[in-house]
């Protein structure tokens, strides 16, 4: 049973986006179609955290229209879902991103630096206000 929709995230959201769970971000294309991508995935507790690269279609997409869906489920349970809309609000950079990336590659797959770092990319943190929830 679903709890009715809220405006922040709730105890049961705030589980599933700790857990070790991939996240599936929507974001809108430049034509209007929407694109999707799977992501590992933090909060701050207000705030839905993402990491990406400057440049990739997401990050791109945001800039122009900050407008997300994200959904989220455990692999054990796939009807304990999370269901946000929301925006990003703020686009963080440098040290605070790349210390990030390499916070989420410990939940993820257990190493201390993020193993895929590449010296031309700039990592960014993308975070979301959540607008609406809706979560067990």
């Amino acid at each position: 049973m679903y709890s009715q929709p809220v405006s922040k995230l709730n105890d049961a959201a705030i589980k599933l986006l700790e857990g070790k769970n991939l996240l599936y971000i929507g974001t809108i294309n430049r034509d209007g179609t929407p694109q999707i991508t799977p992501v590992w995935v933090d909060t701050d507790g207000t705030h839905v955290l993402v990491n990406t690269a400057i440049g990739r279609v997401k990050q791109k997409n945001v800039t122009r229209d900050p407008r997300v869906t994200l959904a989220i489920n455990t692999p054990t349970d796939f009807y304990d879902v999370g269901l946000i809309r929301g925006r990003v609000v703020e686009q963080v950079t440098g040290p605070q991103a790349d210390k990030h990336i390499d916070k989420l590659a410990k939940k993820y797959i257990g190493k201390d630096v993020y193993p895929w770092r590449n010296e031309k990319e700039k990592r960014v943190i993308l975070k979301i206000l959540p607008e609406r929830v809706l979560s067990k």
